[in-house]
């Protein structure tokens, strides 16, 4: 049976209009000066290309995680069998050997960096001070990025840790699924969304919920929580809704002795946003997607001075190819700051000072508890990805959101710019933006073949 045959008959079994899927992903987003148009034109016709060749370099491709961390929360009953849920590590021959090496040397020099910068400013306050006292000062600042941080880091030191290339290992349908799969996202969703208790998302998220007990629909309860909690749980909304057009743009139609096929799947895409189908909770969720691309859109933008400044170096051993990825990557941050309706970050947390640091520590923290929960994900490809998409977006928060300047230089010769990036945390974020990107390019693939389909029908 041929495609157009196949899906036919896929049309006849499921309910909904072409335009059902994108009927309402159409002009401003809510709290937002955006709308859907411009974020599709920028992407799909401006960024899209650059940020791939971007995420092709041996920088950005090699990913350092530890896919071994226990389960917090449960009890895991297993990892998934499946064949496409593997994970092909790196051997240490295919890592550049400049990735390993920059790693330790800036490790080493950054702590011994701040020791003796730390020092110096101690000295100069209070020379009185004993050796474990300077000691503890020490250590505090070394840790003091942690405050920032709103998402939990994989020890790189630990031997369970390991390089994978994210271009050997892509992001797509592995078969995982069920209810070991579904409590993934229901945890999240039900304990670590700011969600009131009376409104209960079903086990299967393919089922869309009744609503909140007084008749009205799922989604109707964000109208009653502040601009942040509901900013909140559109993050995650949206980044659901980019991990399920990936799968869906990347699913096994064909597995034989011969070939597997990868492709789009027009009837699993319609299952999760066909506004029938999902009860009009589908065309929101795509909504939300653009919502997480503006807010990670404005991350890069924001944090381009950081790397503009002269001594930051994409580095893998090979100088050439090290500086023209770095003029590419400039290139794109002076892109993303040209996008012409930014996300204004300064609306959120601005309230009472006391009240808003204390629902800025209950973002963060609930922020991390969902990225702990990635170490949950039976799959090892899909905790893989989970966990770097969690991590690049609490990166990108941790940008938004950070009181620490971000410089070009620093402010004087003898101190070193406030706000720093670890490796992991740069390649988690250019890649989970790279994943939301995709998701923003694969919605007009999904419109046009819908389009096709319903023509040759």
């Amino acid at each position: 049976m041929n495609r157009f045959a196949l899906l036919s008959v896929l049309f006849t079994l499921i309910p909904g209009s072409l335009a059902a899927c994108f009927c309402t992903v159409t002009g401003s987003l809510d709290d937002c000066a955006c709308d859907v148009e411009t974020i599709d034109t920028f992407n799909n016709q401006k960024l899209f290309s650059k940020l791939q060749n971007l995420l092709s370099s041996d920088y950005f491709r090699f990913y350092k995680v530890n896919l071994n961390n226990p389960c917090p929360f449960w009890t895991d009953s297993g990892h998934c069998g499946l064949r496409d849920c593997a994970v092909k590590p790196c051997t240490a021959s295919e890592v550049p050997e400049g990735l390993k090496s920059s790693y330790k040397y800036s490790l080493e020099a950054s702590e011994h960096t701040e020791e003796c910068e730390m020092a110096e400013k101690l000295g100069a306050v209070n020379g009185s001070l004993s050796d474990e006292t300077r000691q503890a000062l020490l250590e505090w600042n070394r840790h003091d990025d942690e405050a920032d941080r709103f998402c939990m880091h994989d020890d790189e030191d630990s031997p369970q840790a390991q390089y994978v290339d994210l271009l050997l290992n892509p992001e797509r349908y592995t078969g995982y699924k069920g209810p070991e799969a579904w409590q993934i996202w229901n945890s999240i969703y039900e304990e670590n969304c700011f969600k009131p208790y009376t409104v209960k998302r079903p086990l299967n998220p393919l089922v869309s919920s009744a609503g909140d007990g007084e008749g009205r629909g799922f989604y109707s309860w964000l109208e009653d929580l502040c601009v942040e909690k509901r900013a909140f749980f559109r993050l995650v909304s949206g980044l659901h809704a980019s991990i399920n057009v990936h799968l869906s743009a990347r699913y096994l139609l064909d597995d034989n002795w011969f070939e597997r096929k990868w492709g789009h799947n027009v009837s699993e895409f319609k299952l999760r946003f066909d506004d029938d189908l999902t009860k009009g909770e589908g065309p929101k969720r795509l909504r939300n997607l653009y919502f997480l691309y503006l807010i990670e859109l404005r991350a890069l933008a924001k944090v381009q001075p950081f790397f503009q400044q002269p001594s930051f170096s994409l580095y893998t051993g090979q100088p050439e190819q090290d500086r023209a990825n770095k003029h590419l990557l400039l290139e794109l941050l002076h892109l993303a700051r040209s996008f012409p309706l930014h996300f204004d970050e300064t609306t959120l947390f601005a309230g009472d000072k006391k009240e808003a640091a204390q629902l800025k520590n209950d973002f963060r923290q609930t922020f991390r508890n969902i990225s702990r929960i990635m170490d949950c994900v039976g799959c090892f490809k899909c905790r893989l990805w989970g966990k770097l998409q969690t991590q690049g977006l609490g990166t990108a928060l941790k940008i938004l959101f950070s009181e620490k300047q971000i410089e070009t230089l620093p402010q004087s010769s003898s101190s070193r710019p406030s706000f720093q990036l670890s490796r992991q945390e740069i390649v988690s974020l250019f890649n989970a933006f790279g994943r939301v990107s995709t998701s923003i390019r694969e919605l007009e693939n999904f419109r046009k073949l819908l389009s096709e389909l319903k023509q040759e029908l």
